[in-house]
C-alpha cells in the first residue's frame, strides 16, 4: 500500500501560520507527526500531496496502488482496517469531510459511492485543536512506541516516582532529582534527553531525542517537547514541535510552537481573559478574528519566530513566521510573517537579514540552512509581506 496523505485546502488555511512550512502531515500531535503515525501502524510507503511551493521539500510518491488520506486525520487500526475494505469506486467520508479515497476518486469522483465512517477521531482541522487533542494522541502514541518493549531504569535515587508502570525511557536519557508522575497518564521520555534537578513532570507528557527540562521546570500534562529542544518554567497543555528554546522562567499554557523558535527570559502567554468569555483568534483564510469557543487559548507561534525577554502575549496570539518581538507592553494579537518589533511598532524584517538570523542559529548546532527550506521561506515572504 502507497500512502499519499493529501492537504484538505480548507483545514490547511484553517492551521496557519504553522502550515507555511509545511504539509499538515507533518504537524506533531502527541508523540510522532501525523504521517510518522501512518507510517508506524502501516509500515507502507508515506508521502504528501501539498502546496507546489513546499512539494520540492515534501514531495509526492506514487504507484501503481495509491491510497489517498486526509492528512489533518489522526489514524487508529479500525479506521485503516476500514480504508483497506475500501473498493475501488467507493470513498470514505465523516460528517462531510472527505477521509479516504483510491485512484479511481480522481477521475470519477461522481460515480465512487460514499461510505459514511461512524467511529471517533481525531482531526486537527484547527490550530487548537494540536493542544486539545495532545492528551489522546500521547496515549496513542505511547502504546505504538514503547508495544512489547522494555524500558530503562530509572537509577536516580534522589527521583521520586508514581505509576512507574505508565513510564518509558529511551537509551541515554539522564534523570536526576526531579518528580515523575504518571498516575494520570503516561509519561515518554526520549533517547538522550536531559532531566534536570528540581523538575516536576506530570503525564501525559512526551519529551524526544536531545531535549532539555532545565532546572526546576514544572510541566504540567498533556505537553509534547519535541525533540532537541530546551525547555523550563512552568509549561501547560503546549506542543512544542522541535529545535525550539524556552529555557527561562515564565508561563505558556494551551500553545502550539513551531520548529527553531525562541522564547527569551520570563516570556509569558496568557491562556484564560479575565471575563472567562470565549477567545477569539486570527484565522489567514477569512482574515479576521474568529471565535474558537474555547476559554483556554495560548499562544501560537509560526517556525522561525522569536520574543525578547519579558515579553506578554495576550490570550490568542497567533505570530507568523520568522517574526522577531520584542519591547514591553503586550504586542498585536496577530503578529504576520518576517515581523520586526512589538506594541509601539511593527516593521518588515528584510529578507536577506532573516536568512542570516536563521542560518546562525542552524550554525549553533552544527547544521546548515539548506536551499529548499530558504526556497519555501522566499515564498512566504513574498507572498505574504505585500
Amino acid at each position: 500500500m502507497n500512502i499519499i496523505l493529501f492537504d484538505d485546502p480548507v483545514f490547511r488555511k484553517n492551521l496557519l501560520p504553522l502550515t507555511f512550512t509545511r504539509p499538515v502531515a507533518e504537524i506533531r500531535i502527541g508523540i510522532l507527526k501525523i504521517w510518522e503515525k501512518w507510517q508506524a501502524r502501516t509500515n507502507a510507503t508515506v508521502s504528501f500531496m501539498t502546496e507546489d511551493y513546499l512539494s520540492t521539500k515534501f514531495p509526492c510518491v506514487k504507484s501503481t496502488d495509491n491510497i489517498y488520506i486526509n492528512a489533518s486525520v489522526c489514524p487508529t487500526q479500525d479506521l485503516i482496517a476500514k480504508i483497506k475494505e475500501l473498493n475501488s469506486n467507493e470513498v470514505l467520508l465523516q460528517n462531510g469531510v472527505l477521509i479516504a479515497h483510491n485512484d479511481n476518486y480522481i477521475n470519477n469522483s461522481e460515480q465512487c459511492i460514499e461510505i459514511e465512517y461512524a467511529e471517533p477521531l481525531v482531526i486537527v482541522s484547527q490550530k487548537h485543536d494540536i493542544f486539545v487533542h495532545n492528551s489522546i494522541e500521547i496515549k496513542a502514541d505511547y502504546k505504538l512506541i514503547t508495544y512489547n518493549r522494555v524500558s530503562e531504569e530509572i537509577t536516580d535515587p534522589y527521583t521520586a516516582v508514581y505509576g512507574k508502570e505508565n513510564i518509558f525511557i529511551e537509551k541515554g536519557a539522564k534523570i536526576k532529582a526531579c518528580v515523575l508522575n504518571a498516575e494520570n497518564g503516561p509519561i515518554y521520555i526520549g533517547k538522550n534527553t536531559d532531566i534536570k534537578e528540581g523538575s516536576l513532570v506530570r503525564g501525559p507528557f512526551a519529551i524526544l531525542e536531545g531535549s532539555t527540562l532545565n532546572l526546576g521546570s514544572k510541566i504540567q500534562g498533556d505537553t509534547t517537547i519535541g525533540p532537541h529542544s530546551k525547555v523550563g518554567g512552568e509549561v501547560s497543555n503546549t506542543v512544542i514541535f522541535g529545535y525550539s528554546n524556552k529555557v527561562h522562567d515564565g508561563f505558556i499554557g494551551n500553545t502550539v510552537i513551531g520548529e527553531w523558535c525562541n522564547l527569551g527570559a520570563d516570556t509569558n502567554t496568557s491562556n484564560l481573559k479575565n471575563n472567562y468569555s470565549h477567545i477569539k483568534v486570527w484565522n489567514y483564510a477569512s482574515n479576521t478574528y474568529e471565535n474558537t469557543h474555547r476559554q483556554f487559548h495560548g499562544l501560537i507561534m509560526g517556525d522561525y519566530s522569536k520574543a525578547g525577554i519579558n515579553t506578554m502575549f495576550n490570550t490568542g496570539t497567533v505570530v507568523g513566521v520568522s517574526a522577531n518581538i520584542f519591547g514591553g507592553g503586550f504586542p498585536e494579537k496577530h503578529i504576520p510573517s518576517f515581523s520586526w518589533g512589538g506594541c509601539e511598532s511593527i516593521e518588515i524584517f528584510k529578507f536577506d537579514q532573516a536568512i542570516e538570523a536563521i542560518e546562525r542559529v542552524y550554525e549553533r548546532r552544527n547544521m546548515t540552512l539548506d536551499n529548499n527550506t530558504k526556497e519555501i521561506l522566499k515564498a512566504i515572504f513574498d507572498t505574504h509581506t505585500k
